[in-house]
């Protein structure tokens, strides 16, 4: 299957979802000059994009309608199975022709199974997965990690172009998922690293902020070093990506790993830590909250410091 280019200002897009990051990658779009429709649960967290110049309507089958390529990016794959295959969702509502992408961090089978189900309709189904949190989706620099057939993948080039600077294609349906999930399964140990360095830094009586300049671009700096690190020290836990996203995301690179006869210690000692700051109430922090947890186990209140 394939379909010709989109083109800002002829091709109609649809977005689902229009929470943390969506609001963001779709403002892109309006602002590339591609015509929105739109749906979320609360019309209220849209109302930027609906004074952007978008149309609201009040189901994913809605947005199908109107569109020629329809987005999402929700919470869950439960909440992903709804907004697509639903009785209200967007494949109940697309016409031979359209492409319908995730970009929900997602079930690798899930892909497929909409994938699957799509082409048996004439609609070609993409999944793309992003990176870069709410930092990267409001400066479009997002790294989206896609699976599909390739000729669709790069036909929506105008689109990836609007939100992201490294988009790669990584092999058929779900392929996009699995690749996140090795994203997150990196970051996850990462996470342990940086608040446990923080913390010890701390308790060893170390000014931070210059502890910063010497270990932030050496071997040890990464993106959650340079962009979480000055957040953990303000005490600001904000989310950029929510700590029960991220709880669910390595729930499923766990699930898969088992699938796959893999052993991942290092991932289940995360996703353990990870329940523990949900179960203090803070899952809709960001993942970097996880330095609430260590501390206390430490005790110590590092918000008190």
């Amino acid at each position: 299957m394939s379909i010709s280019e989109i083109v800002p200002g002829k091709t109609k897009i649809g977005w689902i979802g229009t929470g943390v990051m969506g609001s963001s990658m779709c403002g892109h779009l309006i602002d590339k000059g591609f015509e929105a429709t739109i749906y979320t649960r609360s019309k209220d967290k849209a109302q930027g994009l609906i004074d952007k110049g978008a149309t609201w309507v009040d189901s994913p089958k809605a947005v199908a309608e109107a569109s020629d390529v329809i987005f999402a990016i929700v919470g869950f794959p439960q909440d992903v199975r709804e907004v697509f295959l639903g009785a209200n969702g967007a494949l109940a509502g697309s016409k031979s022709g359209n492409v319908l992408v995730d970009m929900t961090t997602s079930e690798p089978s899930l892909a497929v199974e909409i994938a699957e189900t799509a082409k048996a309709q004439g609609v070609a189904s993409i999944d793309a997965p992003v990176s870069g949190g709410d930092v990267g989706a409001k400066e479009a620099r997002l790294s989206i990690m896609i699976g599909g057939d390739k000729d669709i993948v790069d036909a929506l080039n105008p689109a990836w172009e609007a939100m992201g600077k490294t988009i790669v294609h990584q092999g058929p349906a779900g392929a996009g998922q699995h690749t996140k999930m090795v994203n997150q399964t990196l970051i996850s140990s990462m996470m342990i690293g940086v608040c446990e360095a923080l913390l010890y830094g701390h308790i060893a009586g170390l000014d931070l902020e210059t502890v910063m300049k010497s270990v932030s671009t050496g071997a040890a700096g990464s993106w959650s070093l340079s962009n979480l690190g000055p957040r953990i020290m303000a005490n600001n836990f904000d989310p950029g990506f929510f700590v029960e996203h991220f709880i669910k995301d390595m729930g499923i690179a766990l699930a898969e790993s088992r699938r796959m006869g893999l052993s991942m210690p290092g991932l289940a000692l995360a996703e353990q830590l990870y329940q523990s700051v949900k179960a203090k109430g803070w899952g809709r922090n960001g993942t970097h909250a996880l330095m609430l947890t260590l501390a206390e186990m430490s005790g110590v209140d590092w918000t008190k410091r």
